[in-house]
Formats: C-alpha cells, sequence, structure tokens
C-alpha cells in the first residue's frame, strides 16, 4: 500500500510547481553522481588492466624462488619432476644479479638477468622489442637485450653498436676487506642485440643475456639458479599446480603466483581505486542534499493527507514507509538513469574512442574503459544507502505529525 502511495505522491501535480522541480532535480543529481561515479571506476579497471597486461608481459604465473638467499639448488631429478606435471606449458632457469654495465663514458647500474632458451616463449618480452632481434649468446660469446631505458643510459643503439659493452658482476664469496678492490668483480665485455619496450619499471632496469655466462661471471656451480619461471597452461589451475610444486621443492623454496610477486603494486592500485570510490561518493551526498529539500516539502504539501490517514487508524510506521518509499524511488529513477547513461557512454568509448590522451607518449591514444558488474552493483547499493539516510529524517518527521482535524459543532 504505501508504495502506491508514494507512486501517485510522486506523478501526482503539486501545488507549488517548486517542489516538482526540487525533485525532479535531485533525481538529475543522483543520476550524474552515479554515472560519475561508474564511468570514473571503469576507467580506473581499464589503466587497471592495462597496467597488469603489461606486468604479465614480464612475469610469468608462477615464480619458484629460494626462501632465503638469492640462490637455490635445483637437482636433475626435481628437474624430471617438474616436467611430469600437465598443468604446466614450460619454465625457465633464471638468475638475477646487479651490475655495472659501461659503454666508454657512459655507465649505469643494472639488473642483469640470465636466461635460459625457454625464457622467449614463456614470456612476451621477446614480441617487445623495439629494436633488433633477442639474440641472447652463450657462455664464452654472451649478447644482451637491454631495456630501452637502460639503452639510452649509456648511449647506445643496439642494433648498430660496434665495440661490445663492458659488464661488471660481483665476484662470488669477496669481501670489502680484499686489498685489491679489482678482486671484487668480474668484468667481460657483452655484444647489445637489441632492445625492448613494455613498463619503465623493467625499461630502466633490466638486460637479458644467457644463463650460462651470467653463472660464469658468478662462478655458480651448475646446479645453482636464481629461481624458475613458471608458465601455465591455464591460470585458473594455478592452485593445483602449486599444490604439485610444493613436495617437490619443499620448505627450501618459495613458490609465489603473479599477484605475490607485484604484492604492493596490486595493493596500491585497489587503495587507489577505493580512494576514488570514496571521493566521488561525495557527489551522491551532496544530491542527497537535494532530496531531503524535496521529501521535507512534499512532508508539507501533503500535512492534510497525513491527518486523514492517522484519522482512518495509520500508524506513524506506515506514513514512514510512505515517504521513504518516496525517497527510495526519487534514487531508483536516478540511479537507473545513472547506471543506463554511463553504460552508453562506456560503450561508446570503447567502440569508438571518442575522448582521447594527452600528448603521444602513451602506449595507448585514448582512456581504457573496462566495465565490471561488481563496481555498477556497489555504486547502485551506495546510492541506496545514501536514499534509505536522507529519507530517514523528512519520513521520520511526516510519521510524527499531529492529528488537528477540525471537529464540527
Amino acid at each position: 500500500m504505501y508504495l502506491r502511495f508514494a507512486w501517485r505522491y510522486f506523478k501526482a501535480k503539486k501545488s507549488t510547481n517548486a517542489i516538482n522541480i526540487i525533485a525532479w532535480i535531485s533525481v538529475v543529481a543522483i543520476a550524474v553522481g552515479t554515472a560519475s561515479l561508474i564511468i570514473l571506476l571503469s576507467v580506473f579497471n581499464g589503466f587497471e588492466g592495462l597496467v597488469k597486461s603489461l606486468y604479465a608481459d614480464f612475469y610469468t604465473d608462477l615464480k619458484v624462488m629460494p626462501a632465503s638467499g638469492k640462490i637455490m639448488q635445483v637437482s636433475a631429478g626435481q628437474l624430471n619432476k617438474l616436467n611430469t606435471l600437465t598443468g604446466i606449458e614450460g619454465y625457465s632457469l633464471v638468475m638475477e644479479e646487479k651490475a655495472l654495465l659501461q659503454n666508454g663514458d657512459y655507465q649505469t647500474i643494472v639488473y642483469v638477468k640470465g636466461v635460459d632458451s625457454n625464457y622467449e616463449h614463456i614470456t612476451n618480452v621477446a614480441n617487445k622489442l623495439v629494436r633488433g632481434r633477442f639474440l641472447l649468446g652463450n657462455a664464452d660469446t654472451p649478447s644482451t637485450v637491454l631495456g630501452s631505458g637502460i639503452e639510452s643510459a649509456v648511449e647506445v643503439e643496439s642494433d648498430r653498436a660496434f665495440l661490445p659493452l663492458t659488464i661488471y658482476l660481483p665476484r662470488k664469496n669477496s669481501t670489502m676487506s680484499t686489498a685489491d678492490p679489482s678482486q671484487l668483480l668480474n668484468a667481460d665485455q657483452i655484444i647489445p642485440t637489441g632492445s625492448f619496450m613494455i613498463q619503465q619499471d623493467f625499461d630502466n632496469k633490466y638486460m637479458l643475456t644467457n644463463l650460462a655466462f651470467l653463472k660464469r661471471m658468478l662462478d655458480m656451480s651448475p646446479d645453482e639458479y636464481g629461481a624458475i619461471e613458471i608458465m601455465l597452461k591455464d591460470p585458473e589451475d594455478e592452485k593445483k599446480v602449486l599444490a604439485q610444486l610444493l613436495p617437490i621443492f619443499g620448505n627450501s623454496a618459495l613458490i609465489q603466483n603473479r599477484y605475490e610477486q607485484n604484492k604492493n603494486l596490486y595493493s596500491v592500485m585497489q587503495l587507489e581505486k577505493w580512494f576514488i570510490y570514496a571521493a566521488l561518493s561525495l557527489i551522491l551526498v551532496v544530491a542527497a542534499f537535494t532530496m531531503i529539500g524535496a521529501l521535507t516539502m512534499l512532508v508539507l504539501e501533503k500535512r492534510k493527507d497525513i491527518q486523514v490517514l492517522k484519522a482512518l487508524g495509520t500508524n506513524n510506521l506506515l506514513i514512514q514507509k510512505i515517504f521513504l518509499a518516496e525517497g527510495l524511488l526519487l534514487a531508483f529513477l536516478g540511479g537507473g538513469a545513472g547506471a543506463l547513461l554511463a553504460v552508453l557512454i562506456c560503450w561508446l568509448q570503447q567502440r569508438f574512442h571518442l575522448i582521447k590522451m594527452g600528448g603521444d607518449s602513451f602506449l595507448i591514444s585514448y582512456f581504457p574503459v573496462k566495465m565490471i558488474p561488481g563496481d555498477f552493483l556497489l555504486v547502485l547499493f551506495t546510492v541506496f544507502i545514501v536514499a534509505i539516510v536522507a529519507s530517514w529524517f523528512p519520513s521520520r518527521k511526516a510519521s510524527l505529525q499531529p492529528v488537528a482535524l477540525k471537529s464540527q459543532e
């Protein structure tokens, strides 16, 4: 019954046009707030997906690494067991170490990553070359693929380099107490063959070479490695494969998925998304004030109706429900219209790339958009909560209206 009263009050002509105007203003304000919140969350989802895809080009689904220190021992038996796992598409044995890279007067600190021949098949780095070819050489004649930022830092064009670069790596078991500083480092020449561009975190940090060369430079034994990077046939089988890996490597190894390898990144992105949601929710709070004004004026308009209903035996709870339903009706119309508007704008952006990004230094020229049903539900639930709070006070005031009917003489 109270829903019928609320609908009739909404569509009925009021004695004061301002009530209708304020009611529609509140609907429009809620629609704009809802649409804005959904659109901005969808844009954030687009950027988040873009960043994750860039990191997925460099990081694999799983990574087996030493539980402590930089080096882990991997036996032939463990590798044989790893080859029998059906959920694994492939894996690569890798090693990372900080090094000094020098080209004449130019030098920079880098992370050199030694990889085996499987690496280019389990990551997408080889497909991100902007110069040269993905050639890493061998233990005696090493070559390297540089991040584009490192390439710029040492002033070299990887596909046109006539002279090799010099790389300095720490010597195993060396200490600062050594009298001769040259004994602290191993040095060798390495030929640049290409450069990749993925994301600044990688482009300015990493250079790739063959694993055999890096192990020779670090005086590592044949069964010592830095990590095993694993690509899965189906990422959904992550937990299943993880359960199979644990018995093989035991407590001496730490196995991380893609999220755990970039935990700080994903945590920051989630925090930013919640901050955006909280900040933009203030738009809905502002819209709530117009709703309060519209409902308060409607209560004043319907004082006689309220008194008649009470005289007929209507209790305060039903009166309150009528005006609560009125507020929810305004919120439903505004929220629904806003959600539809957001879907339309996001679809147009996805289809036609209407809104461009300034400059030409980005990987894409337009704002990416990704609509997630959970965002729609979250925003509509927020609209519902705001509507309940905004409608509570006017509806409570309406329910407490005294009965003051005139008696006939």
